[in-house]
């Protein structure tokens, strides 16, 4: 445990960060063990609300894996993944969407407030946030992809304090549901809002050289790197839209992007508060 010196050392350390990134924007992709465990899920809020107490304009965009995966077994519909993306046919569509935006936004919106924050739960379909559309031309299949991202309601809300807590569930124009990679969602919004940082919230230190090693971390990397890496087979799997929806957030505009592992106690702080901070930074 640290003294009450050891404390306020570490607060002054953490001022200049605070001044840089007072009044600026980072969209937070939440997931994981991060969403699963509530201890860790308590030090996520907790981040959260310091970030917005000292200035931060903070969206929390959050999928829920896991969660889905466990009301799928207990209604025996099948999960199946395609290159790292959950294939949704019409019966996963419907547990989908009543559990992202029904139990597991609800209950973060819920838990930041009870920590007296001042959340509002969205979804896609929510005036128009996202619109959405089929991403494979087949029959029985609701995986969407986002042709629009309508970001007014977004800068409403944290004009007025509030953090916005998105579902990454959407519409099409004409009403049909989609669910769409939480990650994709989250580097969407972020363009749109040329926030300054996007961070993913990962079950991984990040990017590595050797996914066994931890040590092999590549703490800063560009897009041609990224582009290199994944060439290599170094990027695969779940890591690939991870990362594509980070490369793209940077091409439109947002500073830098972050993956980072959402297991380690007041990660969001470490990378944000500190200098090194903990994961991998794309520029």
């Amino acid at each position: 445990m640290l003294n009450d010196f050891q404390r306020v050392q570490v607060l002054s350390e953490a001022l200049p960060f605070i001044q840089k990134f007072a009044g600026k924007t980072i969209v937070i992709k939440y997931g994981g063990s991060a969403m699963q465990d509530q201890l860790l899920k308590n030090k996520v809020i907790e981040d959260i609300l310091f970030l917005s107490y000292v200035g931060l304009k903070l969206v929390l965009v959050h999928g829920g894996g896991p969660v889905i995966n466990h009301w799928l077994n207990k209604l025996n519909i099948e999960s199946n993944f395609h290159k790292g993306v959950r294939v949704t046919d019409s019966a996963t569509m419907e547990v989908v969407e009543m559990v992202l935006v029904g139990k597991v936004n609800q209950e973060l919106v819920a838990l930041i407030n009870k920590k007296k924050g001042k959340a509002i739960g969205l979804s896609g379909k929510d005036a128009r946030l996202i619109i959405a559309s089929q991403l494979v031309d087949e029959l029985d299949n609701f995986v969407g992809k986002i042709d629009k991202v309508n970001s007014d309601i977004i800068n409403l809300l944290i004009q007025e304090g509030y953090i916005p807590v998105i579902a990454s569930v959407a519409a099409s124009l004409e009403g049909q549901s989609y669910n769409i990679n939480a990650d994709t969602v989250a580097g969407s919004i972020a363009s749109k809002l040329k926030a300054e940082k996007l961070i993913l919230l990962t079950d991984t230190s990040g990017i590595m050289q050797n996914i066994h090693d931890p040590q092999t971390l590549i703490r800063l990397a560009d897009v041609s790197k990224i582009e290199d890496l994944k060439k290599k087979n170094v990027i695969s799997g779940g890591m690939i839209p991870k990362v594509d929806c980070c490369t793209q957030a940077i091409s439109n505009g947002v500073k830098s992007a972050h993956i980072i592992d959402g297991r380690v106690e007041h990660a969001l702080l470490l990378e944000i508060l500190t200098k090194n901070g903990i994961g991998s930074m794309l520029v």
